[in-house]
């Protein structure tokens, strides 16, 4: 047996030990030896494999598996290959994903000589992720890979293997697992909101309901449910009742609304915060104590009802006047969209979110679901870019054995830049999953923004707009996705009321001349 076949199954055996049991290829000739042994701990009934085409659809892929608590690794060949995968794996990085990462390498000897597809691989992801170089099989000694964790596996030839292998049977050591004391009992006396910001969980709703404060939650903290949770949080905020806010208790990580972002950042407001997640320990915002990030303490005191009261009441009157202004707009809006597609996900549902503006739109749209009526939404946050989204929803989507469906809310742009993620072969794993695409024809957040202001009118089209005239029911042709156009909020909820399972595609065509005015419209409702 070749040392590079000993090698690459000896990787593959570790894997399995530690829990991977889904593991996405793209193909290529350094990695053979790898291929050969994921492929045949596959067919042993140990792992499920996955091929792509593209490593960057690959690497999210992976991601989206990972974000839904399955033990994922990626593995590429050498050169541009390994360059594909920096995307997912600097998201995993500061989302703490625990994504195993093995890229085939040349042998050392071939280092520094210009070998076809050689670069330096070792450290390719920088500081953040630290680098395993492995050339035989001693290197596994000691390897923990219950963390982000890059392999880079030099083999050298023969890389083909002369035998089948039958991989020694699970071991498996599991999936990491977080483990959390109590929250310190918060006092009570300066008026407090809880802000939830992407993947806080339950605990930011636990510890408002026993304190009696407003929850401030984002789509995708796993808190956005109850009472306690506000649906126009970020309208309130420049308000009188927002400018009354003397403290903060936040979990997760808050990313989406300049509001709360403001709200941080101001010299009253006293800032208490669970400790960050990802590769740095510092928040973006002055933090004036730590708390623990558990359960609230079994005896946090309740604060006076009229403050929570207060929120409720000017949440219910911004709400209608949200609601009225959405209805007098002319067409489909994305903000209709966000709330049509919002209301369709079922208990038990899964809803991955792209960044930019749908997952905003849906910040404002998506109204609080009760307690134990359980949504999960999940959104690639860490660096909030929109890389890989389309494979990141299958990924998350395969990972769920169990659910009531599949549903993902994108931009076009963000589609559009993972295309290729809807190239999947005849024996690839595919989940049901619905695609809604929220097509305007190009980038309307920066509308909403600076550059989008009307002094910058005429070139704004060209740099920031950017309209692509992409026909997507062509694009999901090419790929055999089924594809359904709608432009009304009928239309959509017909589609989304009859999955034909698969992955499927609706395009929601919006318009954006009007976006930026009927934003500021928004945001100047009073309750």
């Amino acid at each position: 047996m070749s040392d590079a076949t000993s090698l690459a199954r000896a990787v593959v055996t570790r894997l399995v030990h530690a829990g991977v049991s889904e593991v996405v290829l793209a193909p290529g000739s350094r990695n053979a030896p790898l291929s050969f042994a994921a492929y045949d701990a596959a067919a042993a009934g140990l792992l499920r494999l996955h091929t792509r085409i593209d490593e960057r659809s690959a690497g999210f892929l992976a991601l989206g598996l990972t974000r839904n608590h399955a033990r994922a690794a990626v593995i590429c060949t050498s050169g541009t290959a390994v360059a594909n995968l920096h995307p997912a794996v600097l998201e995993a990085a500061h989302a703490e994903l625990p994504l195993v990462v093995l890229t085939a390498d040349r042998p050392a000897r071939l280092r520094g000589t210009n070998a076809n597809q050689t670069t330096d691989q070792v450290g390719v992801f920088g500081r953040l992720v630290a680098p395993h170089d492995l050339s035989s099989v001693d290197g596994l000694d000691g390897l923990v890979l219950d963390a982000l964790v890059h392999l880079n596996v030099q083999l050298d030839d023969p890389l083909l293997p002369e035998d089948t292998w039958t991989p020694p049977g699970r071991a498996v050591q599991g999936a990491p697992r977080r483990t959390f004391g109590h929250t310190a009992r918060v006092d009570l006396g300066p008026r407090t909101v809880v802000v939830a910001g992407d993947d806080a969980g339950p605990k930011a709703r636990m510890l408002a309901e026993r304190a009696g404060w407003p929850l401030l939650a984002e789509p995708s903290s796993g808190a956005r449910t109850g009472t306690h949770a506000l649906r126009c949080y970020r309208l309130l905020l420049d308000t009188d009742l927002g400018q009354q806010v003397e403290r903060v208790v936040v979990f997760g990580h808050p990313t989406l609304s300049r509001p709360v972002a403001r709200l941080l950042g101001r010299q009253d407001v006293q800032v208490l915060a669970a400790p960050a997640r990802g590769v740095w320990a510092r928040r973006p915002f002055p933090v004036h104590a730590t708390i623990g990030v558990g359960e609230p303490a079994e005896d946090q005191e309740r604060d006076d009802p009229a403050w929570l009261e207060a929120w409720q009441a000017a949440d219910a009157g911004i709400s209608r006047e949200v609601d009225r202004t959405l209805a007098a707009a002319p067409g489909l809006t994305p903000y209709a969209v966000a709330g049509a597609v919002s209301q369709a996900v079922p208990v038990d549902g899964l809803l991955v979110v792209g960044a930019s503006s749908p997952i905003r739109d849906l910040d404002l749209m998506a109204r609080p679901y009760p307690v134990g009526q359980h949504r999960k939404v999940i959104a690639n946050r860490g660096l909030a870019g929109i890389d890989g989204t389309v494979s990141t929803a299958i990924g998350a989507a395969l990972a769920r054995s169990w659910g009531s469906r599949n549903l993902a809310l994108m931009g076009d742009v963000t589609f559009l830049h993972d295309s290729n993620g809807l190239v999947m072969g005849p024996e690839e794993p595919r989940p049901d999953l619905t695609i809604v695409v929220v097509n305007d024809d190009g980038g309307s957040i920066f509308s909403m923004l600076e550059q989008g202001a009307p002094e910058h009118a005429g070139r704004f089209e060209r740099l920031f707009g950017t309209p692509h005239g992409v026909d997507l029911a062509s694009l999901c042709a090419a790929t055999r996705t089924p594809h359904w156009k709608v432009d009304s909020v009928a239309e959509l909820e017909h589609a989304l009321l009859a999955p034909n399972g698969g992955v499927e595609v609706v395009e929601a065509v919006v318009g954006r001349q009007d976006r930026r005015a009927l934003d500021e419209q928004l945001r100047a409702l009073r309750a």
